[in-house]
């Protein structure tokens, strides 16, 4: 199946990056938003990282040029409907995103594949409520997406192999290469990952090491470019604990369950980055410790 036009749901920290390389690759992008705030400020933050890019002379003023004209922006997801290929990329919920593709479904063409930048969440049980769990994927983007060269391809138990193979085709042609997961609770990247950043908040929460005792030990002791407890604010420490409570549930086994500290965190709003304060406080000139 051919993709020309991809509608991305979403223009958060993740849909503002999946809009940006699919206009980049040459896609007639529309990128949807309830809200005309996040929406603005994405095309704020697009903009910014491709002058970024343009500046480190990786694409140029005219690619630049040409990539923002190819992107539009809706409040109306009606608008989205008629693409080709469909990227959800709402919070880590799985109750909104079964609320989004519903009110898609109306909208949708005959051939649009469905896809979830879904982090954890079941690819099976979001495909099964929709039309076509035939055409449905999981099509995990790496944070932040412009940088990082993975994308997690994720079949659910219905998805058959011309979808597989038409997202596949789509990975190479943005540039990226694709990892092929089964549909179990966090896939591959996130399996891994996240009970390790859990793990760190433990040894935080049983006074095993400090916050900067602890990201420094795995910079220099295991050549992390990110300590764990930096890396969970920059990942958001709500989504962190989101996709460990998808592994506990999911899985059954406590050795995924969350720790009690990180869910404080998240119970205070200290998300991370994104909201100025994490296991760092963001607020003045460099980051500092909270613990």
């Amino acid at each position: 199946m051919e993709i020309s036009s991809v509608g991305v749901i979403g223009a958060g920290q993740m849909g503002n990056g999946i809009a940006h390389v699919f206009a980049l690759a040459g896609y007639n992008v529309t990128l949807n938003d309830i809200s005309e705030e996040a929406l603005e400020k994405a095309l704020a933050t697009i903009r910014k990282n491709m002058d970024r890019q343009v500046s480190r002379e990786t694409i140029s003023a005219e690619d630049q040029e040409n990539a923002l004209a190819r992107l539009k922006p809706t409040t109306d997801i009606a608008e989205v409907g008629g693409s080709d290929l469909i990227v959800e990329s709402a919070t880590e919920n799985e109750a909104i995103k079964h609320k989004i593709f519903e009110g898609l479904a109306p909208h949708l063409g005959p051939n649009t594949l469905l896809t979830s930048n879904t982090s954890s969440i079941s690819i099976t049980r979001l495909a099964a409520n929709t039309d076509r769990p035939e055409r449905f994927m999981g099509f995990h983007f790496m944070n932040p997406v412009p940088l990082m060269q993975l994308v997690e391809l994720i079949r659910g138990i219905a998805t058959d192999q011309e979808t597989y193979e038409t997202l596949r085709g789509v990975v190479e042609k943005l540039g990226k290469t694709h990892a092929s997961s089964e549909d179990y609770p966090a896939f591959i990247v996130n399996r891994i990952l996240i009970p390790m950043i859990n793990e760190a908040v433990y040894a935080l929460y049983e006074g095993v090491g400090s916050v900067q005792s602890i990201d420094t030990s795995l910079k220099l002791g295991a050549n992390h470019p990110m300590g764990p407890l930096e890396l969970a604010d920059f990942i958001g420490l709500d989504t962190c604990l989101a996709i460990m409570n998808v592994l506990h549930d999911g899985l059954a086994d406590t050795k995924y369950r969350p720790c009690p500290l990180l869910t404080k965190y998240v119970e205070a709003g200290w998300l991370g980055r994104k909201t100025k304060r994490g296991f760092y406080d963001y607020r003045g000139e460099k980051p500092v410790p909270t613990r």
